[in-house]
């Protein structure tokens, strides 16, 4: 039997820290069930000192996971860190705080100020005062990566004999080549006492887009941890992605002497939820879960494909749930071929919500000459959004061009069944529809950021808008739309982002 390396994600909170990613606690419960779904060891769950998002985060997340995976709590050394930690994980069956700080001569001389033998006091008084709470202690060696060998041997030993059952050689700033930061790992093994004892752990950054080698690398040397997350997300450059780690493992399972207890056939919804939540699109030719992943345009290689799918093809994509065959959506499409569609991308309907859906699918069909799994999934989004919508959009119409004047008439229906009409000029169709928008629902709020992507490929594409508008009181709230048209899906994100906004503040 091989070993077993635990996957430890971080997505909610290393992955959160890309900038333009944060999420509030209903989107990172969402993202935690997903995690749970694919039978991950570990939920970093976020660093509940920082804030009390996070705090809620970490409590809420630990009272959904049960006894299904390990729940941690990131701290740094200090004793008001770790007790903070502890109190939002009491609500974790399998709770961990994982605490440590820098190691590297850069963080030990520039960021703590501190001596070798003053870091590795800290660490054990870290490390001791976390397992008067818990029992599962992690201790990170931030910045390992460029750390003296002798003192990381030192200071690991020393956290290991004050109780830590976890330590993490993290390559912070992803600069080992992936040879040097496995001999890291085997050094540790040889040399620190009681090493046989813990789990270690791996954390490596992509700034040389070498985290998954690194990852790797270790695990070969004898990690049987690695910390990750979806779609690689993560400070910088990111992290090493979470889907790659587990896929190369599977598939190189007996020359690694490791295995994972991953549901792959999870890893794409997983890629596609993180990233409909974050905003942060995946590019096409992300390794597997990107749209081109398992796409040939080459004839050579259709040819080979459709021969043999292994000629080309060292995944099979139902492994990864990537889907197979798909049936051809369009205008012509009755209820029957809809229905079944659906019901393979994980979609249950009532009749009567079938049938709006199946409405709504004609209307993007009669404008396009193929409908793609992804249009199916922004409809039934876009559906959601509406239904729990305060402020529903009934109308927009925009006059613009060289000479004139962007002109946007906005027509809204509030929950009530009241309907307002209002009229705006701006710099642009979006500048005018948005200050439309704002005379009818009158709340103060000031948008930080604006995107549009289409959502398949084609000029006769869906467009998707996706908005960040921050209230007076500092909160970011995003919004979605999607449309044939971009005026009215950018209305419609509007829009979605100042009903999140309401309702927030309505609790």
């Amino acid at each position: 039997m091989t070993r077993k390396i635990n996957i430890f994600d971080t997505t909610l909170r290393d992955g959160e820290q890309s900038p333009g990613a944060s999420m509030n606690t209903e989107e990172k419960l969402i993202i935690a069930r997903q995690l749970i779904r694919m039978n991950v060891d570990v939920i970093e769950a976020g660093f509940p000192i920082s804030s009390p998002g996070d705090f809620k985060s970490v409590e809420e997340i630990g009272r959904i996971a049960g006894d299904a995976c390990t729940v941690c709590g990131l701290t740094r050394a200090v004793d008001k860190d770790i007790e903070v930690a502890a109190e939002a994980l009491r609500t974790a069956k399998r709770p961990r705080i994982h605490t440590g700080l820098g190691v590297s001569p850069s963080h030990l001389r520039d960021k703590l100020h501190l001596t070798e033998d003053e870091a590795i006091e800290r660490a054990v008084r870290a490390v001791k005062l976390a397992r008067n709470f818990v029992d599962d202690v992690e201790f990170y060696a931030e910045d390992a990566g460029r750390a003296d060998q002798d003192f990381l041997v030192r200071i690991v030993e020393a956290a290991v004999k004050a109780g830590a059952t976890v330590v993490n050689i993290p390559d912070t700033t992803g600069y080992n080549l992936p040879w040097a930061f496995g001999a890291r790992i085997a050094d540790l093994r040889e040399r620190v006492d009681g090493i046989e004892d813990v789990t270690i752990s791996v954390h490596t950054h992509n700034d040389l887009g070498m985290a998954t080698a690194l990852a790797i690398e270790a695990v070969r040397n004898g990690a049987t941890q690695v910390e990750c997350t979806i779609n690689g997300l993560g400070e910088r450059a990111g992290n090493t992605a979470l889907e790659e780690v587990v896929m190369a493992i599977r598939m190189h399972g007996e020359e690694l002497d490791a295995h994972t207890d991953i549901v792959t056939q999870e890893l794409t919804r997983a890629s596609k939820l993180v990233s409909s939540i974050t905003g942060m699109t995946v590019q096409a030719n992300k390794a597997i879960v990107g749209a081109n992943a398992f796409a040939h345009s080459s004839g050579i290689h259709q040819d080979g494909v459709l021969k043999a799918r292994d000629t080309y093809e060292i995944i099979d994509p139902a492994d990864v749930g990537a889907g197979g065959s798909q049936i051809i959506l369009t205008a012509r499409s009755g209820h029957a071929a809809l229905r079944h569609r659906m019901g393979e991308l994980g979609f249950t309907f009532t009749d009567e919500e079938f049938e709006d859906i199946y409405q709504a699918f004609l209307e993007v069909a009669d404008k396009k000459k193929e409908v793609y799994d992804e249009d199916l999934e922004s409809i039934v989004h876009e559906r959601e959004r509406v239904s729990t919508a305060v402020w529903n959009l009934d109308a927009v119409q925009v006059s613009c061009g060289f000479p004139l004047t962007p002109t946007a008439t906005i027509t809204l229906t509030n929950m009530g069944g009241e309907t307002f009409t209002a009229c705006a000029y701006g710099t642009g169709p979006i500048d005018a529809a948005y200050k439309a928008v704002d005379q009818i629902v009158a709340v103060a709020n000031d948008l930080a950021e604006f995107s549009v992507k289409a959502v398949t490929r084609g000029i006769d594409a869906l467009g998707e808008v996706t908005v960040r508008v921050t209230a007076e009181n500092g909160e970011v709230y995003i919004g979605r739309g999607s449309d044939g048209d971009i005026i009215v899906s950018s209305t419609k994100a509007y829009l979605n982002a100042l009903n999140r906004l309401i309702s927030d503040q309505a609790r």
